[in-house]
C-alpha cells in the first residue's frame, strides 16, 4: 500500500523513536517527583521546553506540552478566554476550522458565547475585512486556523493579529497543520495561542504543545492542577514530548529543502491531468505536500475506495470528519455544495513519498477521471 495521507498522520521519526525508548527506560521518574530520579526527568522536561520555544521565538514560559492538536485547541481557547482582556462574550471563527475547534466553539455557545463563523473567498482565505467587519465592542477572542487541512491554504494571521491588537482581542490559532511543513514564526510571533500536534511532523502520538502568551493572565480551566503550571491535568509523557521536541527540530531543519521537494512532486502529480478537459478541479495549495481535489461526477467516497483497491491510501477529508460521510466544511466556506462538495478528496505527500508513485496515483486517477468525461459524453 502507497501512502498518500500524510496530512492525517505521519510514520514516527526513527531517531525519535529510538530517544522515545531511551527515555522511557532510562529517565521514566515522574517529573513533579522531588527525587533525584524525578528531578532528572524534569531536567529533561523544561530542556526540551526551551529547545521548542527557540523553534517558535517564543519565551519558553508559553510553551505547554498536551496530548495532541485537539488537547491544544481547547486548552489555549479556555487560556485566553478565561484571560480576557476586555468585558464581552463574543468569539470570531472560521466556518471550516478543524473539529477540535469547531465543537469547542458549539460547546462555548450552549455556556452562553455568541459565535460569528466566517467564510472563505474563493481562495479558500478569510478575508480581514470580513474580519474587521465582525468584530464588535464585545468581541474578545478570535480562533482562526493557520494552514487549512484540506486545501492547504494559509490564512492572513499577521494581519489579523493587527486587527485584533486594535480592538484588545486575544487572537488563537491553530497550526496543526502548518507547523513543519511551513515557517510559522511569523504566526507565533503575533498569536496570543498557537497549537500543535507531534505526530503531523514525525513525532509520537499522543504529543502536542499549546503555546499561551505568557503576557496572557489565563487561569487554570481546573481549578487545583499542578502539572504544566495548571494548564492541564495528568503525569507528563516525558518521552513523548522529548521524541516530538526532536521530531520538531529535524522538521524545521529540512524544511526549505523538504517544500523544494514536496513542490515538485506537486507538479509531477498535477501535469498529469494538463489534458484532462473540465472533469477534475485541483484546489491552489500554499502547503505544496498537501492536494485538494474534486473528480466531477464521482463522490470522494468512491475515489478513495477505488484508490485503496489499487493500494493507494488517500482522503475523503480529515481523519476526525471522515467518518460522518458529511460535505467537506472546507467545501462548504468556499461556497460548494450539495453533491459538488461530497466529491472532494485529499493527497497529502510526505518524506517517504517517491516521484514513482506521485506518477502512478496520478496515472490512476486522471484514468478514473477520463472514464468520467467519457460517461458524460455518451449522454
Amino acid at each position: 500500500m502507497k501512502y498518500f495521507d500524510y496530512a492525517a498522520s505521519s510514520p514516527l521519526d526513527k531517531e525519535a523513536a529510538d530517544l522515545y525508548v531511551k527515555t522511557a527506560t532510562e529517565y521514566y521518574g515522574n517529573s513533579q517527583s522531588l527525587h533525584d530520579i524525578g528531578y532528572q526527568a524534569n531536567a529533561l522536561l523544561e530542556n526540551a521546553r526551551k529547545e521548542m520555544s527557540k523553534l517558535f521565538a517564543v519565551e519558553a514560559d508559553g510553551i505547554f506540552f498536551t496530548s495532541g492538536g485537539s488537547e491544544s485547541n481547547l486548552l489555549g481557547i479556555r487560556a485566553l478566554l478565561s484571560g480576557k482582556l476586555k468585558e464581552g462574550a463574543h468569539i470570531i471563527t472560521g466556518i471550516a476550522e478543524h473539529d477540535s475547534v469547531y465543537l469547542v466553539m458549539k460547546m462555548l455557545q450552549k455556556e452562553g458565547y455568541e459565535v460569528t463563523y466566517l467564510p472563505f473567498n474563493r481562495e479558500g482565505k478569510i478575508e480581514v475585512a470580513a474580519v474587521e467587519e465582525a468584530m464588535r465592542e464585545d468581541t474578545i477572542l478570535v480562533s482562526i486556523q493557520h494552514a487549512n487541512p484540506e486545501i492547504g491554504t494559509l490564512q492572513p494571521i499577521k494581519e489579523i493579529s493587527s486587527l485584533c491588537k486594535k480592538n484588545q482581542v486575544l487572537l488563537h490559532s491553530d497550526c496543526v497543520q502548518s507547523f513543519g511543513k511551513t515557517p510559522i514564526q511569523e504566526v507565533s510571533s503575533v498569536v496570543d495561542a498557537l497549537s500543535i500536534s507531534g505526530h503531523k511532523f514525525y513525532g509520537p502520538k499522543g504529543t502536542g504543545v499549546a503555546y499561551v502568551n505568557p503576557r496572557v493572565a489565563w487561569r487554570p480551566y481546573i481549578e487545583g492542577v499542578t502539572h504544566e503550571k495548571g494548564l492541564r491535568a495528568g503525569t507528563v509523557n516525558v518521552p513523548g514530548i522529548l521524541a516530538m521536541t526532536l521530531a520538531a527540530q529535524k522538521a524545521v531543519t529540512r524544511l526549505d529543502e523538504e517544500m523544494d521537494r514536496l513542490t515538485f512532486l506537486r507538479e509531477v502529480f498535477t501535469s498529469q491531468f494538463s489534458l484532462i478537459g473540465n472533469s477534475v478541479t485541483i484546489y491552489p495549495s500554499q502547503l505544496p505536500g498537501l492536494i485538494g481535489m474534486c473528480l466531477h461526477g464521482h463522490e470522494g467516497q468512491w475515489v478513495m475506495l477505488e484508490c485503496n483497491r489499487r493500494g493507494f491510501a488517500i482522503s475523503t477529508g480529515t481523519a476526525c470528519h471522515v467518518g460522518l460521510l458529511t460535505p467537506s466544511k472546507t467545501m462548504a466556506a468556499i461556497g460548494v455544495t450539495g453533491k459538488a462538495a461530497k466529491e472532494f478528496f485529499r493527497i497529502s505527500f510526505g518524506r517517504q513519498t517517491s516521484e514513482e508513485d506521485v506518477r502512478s496515483l496520478g496515472g490512476y486517477i486522471a484514468e478514473l477521471a477520463q472514464q468520467a468525461e467519457m460517461n458524460e459524453l455518451r449522454r
